[in-house]
Formats: structure tokens, C-alpha cells, sequence
């Protein structure tokens, strides 16, 4: 199955292909243009993306804002063939905190860089049921647009040049560097949609959004910059449930949707010259985010058998708010020192999220029960310095030589919350259930403190030995405090057949040191049992509790790396395709929580710690990943009729488990399934196999247009059992936008996303009892329908 989808892929290539041969064929290629010179994947000054060993996406800025909607995330999952961002909903901070991935692999397998800097984590560990289960990933929307002068998309192993994360790849986003000029816009927009649900249809003509953005070129020196930008962003909710069965009449009781979200962001970026041959350099940025989503509906019935009914006589819907404080910051000096560039520059990132749980009661305390918890914090900080050394060498062709040393501090806290979001009314006399409901808080107990500090250092070496043959190599050692050292390489290679074929390929290994929330995240509750208190939760692996269990300290996850593709340019016409094989070996994973009876082996390995159940990160799984990226690109000039760019890019895709642990040796006797069948399942099937994306963008002086058609494969939702599974089916989207842009003055653009108001296959009524669930939350694409915006502005 898996090679008739690369088949039919390769044959819409080369159709392509053929296609523009016939129109335009030349022996030559034009000369590349300035915005096709990359820095993600070589440090040779003047590579160009088509001219580079490794594949790489250039997405400008104004590709990125020519879409609905204004988050970065979502944004670069449009344009992107290979980057997937679904819209988790019902699990708790993820909802606010969404990861994305690259080439389905886990959003932590992906290096996310700042104008080539390491970016930092979100404090967020994903621990429940989405895709990227598990991760501690970056947020890319704590970048604005309007803050991007383009994104660089590497998408090959590049552990041995950047360091630890980058299994699947890069994502290096490029400040905007600007000394004059500047713009303002307002991006309004709501849904206009009809939701079919398995129990009835309604439809929905609001839901409301609104970003206000603004940036600003100013001149330092002779040839300094500083460019400094802004965004507001206040988004309404949205809701997808279905109709719950449990009440009469039916009605929607949840909330199962986009989060409620108001944040703004600022960013400046700034380049003085100091010499003739030196530079200082920074960036500094701020957001502030405030979200809300939904848990489960409690029922009225359920409030009236907890003790809380006159609280809530018509039940309740809680609410988990998160506000989430994150900076990335970074200040640099570089220049020559004779022949040699030099780059040396430090950087500070940190992310706070407060949780709080809103509209909710803690059942111990009865009417006593306060509405509103506080339920502690999450921060995770980190500290980067690095030097850069470089030079070209008149050797063969030329032959760049590239060396450096990286030191890395990273910290990881948890906060504990106020007693009644997660203990009871009177912890002597125990009754009821303890802790906010929808979000139980964190608890004393959790409370932790870590850091951990890293050292590394890297020679990469790049040759073009003739015209036609250009071959790289690197290297990197590094250190980690909590688990020792780690050695990757790589060799790529390319060769020009003519000047408008060459291959090119490479073969590399990759790490990545598990996450310091994966190592220490802690979050266990007490309930009291027959008198006596029981304790249940996620364990740091080096708990006694989890040892109890088989639990060890944490690896790094490894890979190897395969990469093979062509680069095929005729005219305006150009296509790559390029076949990867990752294979990772000690994948970290999140258990199950692993309970046992009294009596049982399990149980009887948890007694001695009054635990009932617990679950904890384990080096367990190995999985290979194998597929194909093509993009092919052409422009089309004509005399009275403007200028057609048609760009059609896809990925096939596929994820295997070759082997996951299903016990620990001399701990657990039977083997207990430490990774449910849901848990593999959404590692094969939780991103689509297949993403087609065709693109035709056409402007006549100031006015244009831009039509896309996205084609997203099946995604599967699994459960416990085949029957549970929730299918997201095979769809296409379609979006549209009219535009009025001139270079300096009014800028206006009206647009649909998703116009023929597409959802995914619907959640059966079998599997959705609450009537929450309305779509699977795994889709690609979201479940919230069509998009109708408006777009004004204005450059100066």
C-alpha cells in the first residue's frame, strides 16, 4: 500500500515535469535570486536552496500572511508539504500549547532555531492523548508573523551540525532585518459553517477573531538596523461538540474546540556596526498569553451526588485557563579577524505557564467548595552560549571550514498550587473526591527544581571538489550532566549532471537528550481507599516508585538518517523530490499508568509505597519512518496577464513501531503493556500518510489572488479497540483570497479558509457517549469549518 501512494505520487511529479519541459526547456539555469540564499543546513556563505546537499524550504513572510489565519503554526502547516499542526481539544494544556511536527515524528524530534540560535522549549509536557504525547516541544506561536522576514525549513537529520532535537529536521525563522519603512494591519475574521454531528446539525455564524499587528524599520548608525514589531490577537472559542445523550431534551452540554485566546507579542531585532569589520547584534522578545478551554461537562446529576449541587444546580463545564509569559532574547558579536568569521553570542529563553481551573469545584469541600483554583506552575529556562568560527580555504573549488563550542544551562520547576485545587476539605477526616475538577492542582509533593548544564563542539567541513561535485562532512561531540556524552556525524554529497539536473543525498546519525519535564515532570494525587491514603500519577523514572516498576534513567533517543533526491530546474520551472529512511532506536515514550489488584505481582510492588497506579517515561520504543517530499515550482510571466506562480508540493509518508518494550525484566512478572495499542497507533497513524498541497498565486501590478488546494490522507484517532477508532477519512481543502497590495499604502485582502466548509469524518454515536467528541482532534486541518476574513492595512 505504502509504495503504490509513493507511486502515485512520483507520476503526479513527474507529469509535472513533463509538463513544463514541453512549455519552457532550457539548458540553463536563471541565476538564483537573493531571497533563494539559505544558512540553514551549510555554513557556506552563498548557497542557494536549489544549489544546497540537503532540502530546504524557503517560505517568505508574505506566503505565510496570505491566509487566514494569523497563527505561525497553523500558517506554516499551509505552505509546508511535510509540517502537520493539529488542533488538540478536552486535553488540558496542550489545548493552549499545540505542538507541530515534521514528517510525522514527535514535535521534540524537530530543532527549532532563531535566526540560527537554539529556541527554547515550552515548559508544557503533553501528557495527554494528542498527538505529540509525551513532548516537550517549542510553541512556534510565541513568534508573530509580522516578526518574520522568512522561515527555513531543513528537512534532513542535522544533529551532527545543530545539536540534539534535530531528527527530523530544522526550522530556522529569520527575523525581519528592516532600517526604514514600516506597516500596520487588522486581520478580522468568523465562522460561517454547518456542523453535522452523529446526533443532529446546527449551524454557527460568529465565533469571532481579531489580530491587530504593526512593525516599524529604524536606522542605527550607517548601516545598523533596529526593526521592531507587534501583534494583539483576541480569538472567541469555538465549539464542535455533539449533542449529549444523557440529558433530556438533548442539547450540547460541552465545549470542544479552538481555546479562548488574548495575547500580545513584541519583538525587536537590531544590528549596529561597531568597525568596519564588526557587528553587534540582539533580538529581544516578549508575549503574554492568556487561554481557556473546556474539560468535560459535570451534569447536573453529578453535581447534586458530589455535595455541590446548590453550587451548581444546573451542573457545570469547567474551564482550564493557562497564562503562559514566554522570552527569547539573544545578543551577539560578530565580524573578521583576518580571513576568519567570527560569530559569538548568548542567549536567554523562558516560559511560564500558571494553570488555573475556572467554573469548577473541589467535591470534598461541599458547598464549602471555592469556584475558582489556582493550580501552580510551570517555568523552564535556558541559557546558551556559543562561538562560531569560519573560513574559505582556495582548496579544489573552495572548500569551507566551519568550528565551534556550544555551553547550554537548562532549568525545569514545578509550583505548587493553592490546597484546595488538588487536597481535601480535611485531610484528617478524607471524604469525597479531592482537587479541582477538569484540573487537579499541583501538590507540595510535585514540587521540583532541576537543571542541567551541557558542553558541546562541532567541525563541519563543506568542499566543492569540482564544478559538479560537492560534498560535506561534520561532526559533533557533546556532554550532558545528567547522562554522559554523545558523538554524530554526518556526510552529504551532490553532484551536477548538467546544469539543470544533479542528485544529492546524505547519511547521517542524530540524538536527542530527553527533555529535563520528561526526566522530573511530577504530578501524582491522593485519594484515600477504605481509610487509607493512595497515591496515583506520572513518576519521574528514577522514583523508587517507578524503579519499583522497571523504571531507569533516562538516554537519549538516536537515529540514523538516509536521504536521497534529485533537483530538476528548466526555465521558470523547478522540482525536487528527495526520499528519507529515519530509523530511531531508544525512543522515549510515556507509559500507561501500570495498577495491580492487591496481590497481584504489580500490586504488590506498588504496596510498599501506597500507590495504586503510576506510569513514568522509559526508553521503550524503535520505529522507522520512510518517505517522499516533492516540490515542484513554476512561473509563468506574461506580457498583459501578470505573473502565475503554480506550486504543487506533497509528502508520503510512513510510520512503523518495529518494537516497543512490553514489560521490564525482573520487574514486571506477567509483562504488563506499558504502551496500549492507542499509544502505537497514534505514532503510525496520528499524522496523514499523504499531503498534497497545489497553489496558484497570480498578481497584475497591485491586485492578485491566491487559490490553494490542500489534499490531507486518513489520520486515525485509535482507542482501545479497532471499534473505538475515530478516522478523520481523506479530504480536500480549499482556500481562496482576492488581494489589493501596493508597495507603499493600502494593503486589503478578503479570503476563505476551508470554502466549501470541509470537517472531518464525524465521531460515530458509539464512541462518544458524552456527546463531546464531536470530530477526531487527531484531523490535520482542524474541525472547525469555514473561515471568512478581512484584511486591511497599510506600508509606508
Amino acid at each position: 500500500m505504502h509504495s503504490q501512494r509513493i507511486a502515485r505520487f512520483v507520476t503526479v511529479s513527474l507529469i509535472a515535469l513533463s509538463a513544463a519541459q514541453t512549455a519552457q526547456a532550457q539548458e540553463s539555469a536563471p541565476p538564483p535570486a537573493q531571497d533563494d540564499i539559505i544558512v540553514t543546513g551549510t555554513r557556506a556563505v552563498g548557497r542557494t536552496r536549489l544549489d544546497s546537499a540537503a532540502p530546504v524550504d524557503v517560505l517568505s513572510a508574505n506566503s505565510l500572511q496570505r491566509q487566514g489565519t494569523t497563527e505561525l503554526a497553523t500558517a506554516l502547516a499551509s505552505v509546508a508539504p511535510s509540517i502537520d499542526f493539529p488542533r488538540p481539544s478536552a486535553t488540558d494544556g496542550t489545548d493552549a500549547i499545540r505542538p507541530a511536527t515534521l514528517r510525522g515524528l514527535s514535535p521534540d524530534q524537530t530543532l527549532v532555531l532563531i535566526n540560527g540560535v537554539r529556541g527554547h522549549t515550552a515548559a508544557l509536557l503533553n501528557t495527554n492523548g494528542s498527538v505529540g504525547r509525551g513532548a516537550a516541544a517549542v510553541d512556534l506561536n510565541t513568534i508573530p508573523t509580522v516578526a518574520l522576514d522568512r522561515i527555513e525549513v531543513l528537512r534532513d537529520g542535522a544533529s551532527a551540525q545543530y545539536g540534539s532535537d534535530a531528527i527530523a529536521g530544522v526550522v530556522n525563522l529569520r527575523l525581519r532585518e528592516a532600517s526604514s519603512g514600516g506597516g500596520a494591519s487588522v486581520n478580522y475574521g468568523f465562522y460561517n459553517t454547518d456542523i453535522d454531528t452523529a446526533r443532529g446539525s446546527r449551524s454557527v455564524n460568529g465565533e469571532h477573531a481579531v489580530t491587530a499587528s504593526a512593525w516599524q524599520g529604524l536606522k542605527l548608525g550607517e548601516d545598523g538596523f533596529l526593526t521592531i514589531s507587534g501583534e494583539y490577537m483576541k480569538r472567541e472559542p469555538t465549539n464542535r461538540a455533539d449533542y449529549d445523550p444523557r440529558v433530556t431534551p438533548t442539547r450540547v452540554t460541552g465545549r470542544f474546540g479552538d481555546p479562548e485566546v488574548e495575547q500580545y507579542t513584541v519583538f525587536a531585532n537590531a544590528a549596529v556596526a561597531l568597525t568596519d569589520t564588526w557587528q553587534l547584534y540582539g533580538w529581544a522578545g516578549y508575549q503574554h498569553r492568556e487561554s481557556s478551554s473546556a474539560a468535560f461537562p459535570r451534569l447536573a446529576t453529578t453535581a447534586a451526588a458530589n455535595g455541590v449541587g446548590t453550587l451548581y444546580p444546573n451542573g457545570f463545564l469547567p474551564l482550564i485557563n493557562t497564562r503562559s509569559k514566554d522570552i527569547n532574547s539573544a545578543l551577539g558579536l560578530r565580524g573578521d579577524l583576518g580571513e576568519w568569521k567570527i560569530d559569538l553570542n548568548v542567549s536567554y529563553g523562558r516560559n511560564q505557564i500558571d494553570f488555573r481551573t475556572l467554573n469548577s469545584a473541589n467535591y470534598s469541600y461541599g458547598t464549602a467548595s471555592p469556584r475558582n483554583f489556582y493550580d501552580g506552575r510551570l517555568t523552564y529556562q535556558q541559557f546558551v552560549a556559543g562561538a562560531d568560527v569560519s573560513r574559505k580555504f582556495d582548496v579544489f573549488q573552495s572548500l569551507n571550514l566551519a568550528f565551534g563550542v556550544e555551553g547550554r544551562r537548562e532549568w525545569f520547576s514545578i509550583g505548587a498550587g493553592e490546597r484546595a485545587s488538588y487536597d481535601y476539605f480535611d485531610p484528617n477526616n478524607p471524604s469525597g473526591t479531592p482537587g479541582a475538577q477538569g484540573f487537579g492542582g499541583f501538590a507540595p509533593r510535585n514540587v521540583i527544581d532541576r537543571s542541567r548544564r551541557n558542553i558541546s563542539g562541532y567541525v563541519d567541513l563543506e568542499a566543492q571538489v569540482t564544478d559538479a561535485f560537492l560534498i560535506g562532512v561534520a561532526g559533533r561531540v557533546e556532554d550532558y550532566s545528567d547522562f554522559g556524552s554523545t558523538a554524530n556525524g554526518k556526510v552529504s554529497a551532490r553532484y551536477d549532471f548538467t546544469p539543470w539536473f544533479a542528485l544529492r543525498g546524505s547519511v547521517s546519525t542524530g540524538f536527542r537528550a530527553p527533555a529535563l519535564q520528561q526526566q522530573y515532570f511530577t504530578q501524582v494525587a491522593s485519594v484515600v481507599v477504605n481509610g487509607t491514603p493512595i497515591l496515583t500519577g506520572t513518576y519521574p523514572s528514577t522514583d523508587p516508585v517507578a524503579r519499583a516498576l522497571g523504571g531507569l534513567p533516562l538516554e537519549p533517543e538516536k537515529s540514523t538518517n538516509f536521504s536521497a533526491g534529485t533537483v530538476i530546474r528548466a526555465g521558470g520551472f523547478e522540482l525536487t523530490v528527495d526520499g528519507y529512511y529515519i530509523k530511531i532506536r531508544d525512543q522515549l515514550g510515556l507509559s500507561e499508568n501500570i495498577s495491580g489488584a492487591p496481590g497481584t505481582t504489580v500490586g504488590n510492588l506498588l504496596a510498599p509505597y501506597s500507590v495504586s497506579a503510576a506510569r513514568f517515561f522509559i526508553n521503550g520504543l524503535r520505529s522507522t519512518t520512510q518517505g517522499i517530499d516533492a516540490v515542484a515550482h513554476y512561473r509563468l510571466n506574461t506580457a498583459t496577464a501578470g505573473t502565475f506562480d503554480f506550486t504543487l508540493a506533497g509528502n508520503v509518508n510512513k510510520i512503523k513501531v518495529e518494537r516497543h518494550i512490553t514489560g521490564v525484566a525482573g520487574a514486571l512478572i506477567p509483562p504488563t503493556a506499558l504502551f496500549a495499542r492507542s499509544r502505537i497507533l497514534t505514532i503510525e497513524q496520528g499524522t496523514p500518510g499523504e499531503k498534497l498541497t497545489g497553489t496558484v498565486d497570480w498578481s497584475l501590478d497591485k491586485i492578485g489572488a491566491l487559490a490553494r488546494v490542500t489534499y490531507y490522507g486518513n489520520v486515525n484517532q485509535p482507542g482501545t479497540t479497532p471499534a473505538a477508532d475515530i478516522n478523520t477519512g481523506r479530504h480536500a481543502i480549499t482556500d481562496f483570497e482576492l488581494r489589493y497590495q501596493a508597495p507603499k499604502g493600502a494593503q486589503i485582502g478578503i479570503g476563505v479558509s476551508n470554502l466549501f466548509d470541509v470537517y472531518p469524518d464525524r465521531t460515530i454515536a458509539a464512541n462518544n457517549s458524552t456527546g463531546v467528541v464531536g470530530f477526531p482532534y487527531f484531523s490535520p486541518f482542524g474541525f472547525n469549518g469555514r473561515y471568512i476574513y478581512a484584511r486591511v492595512g497599510l506600508n509606508w
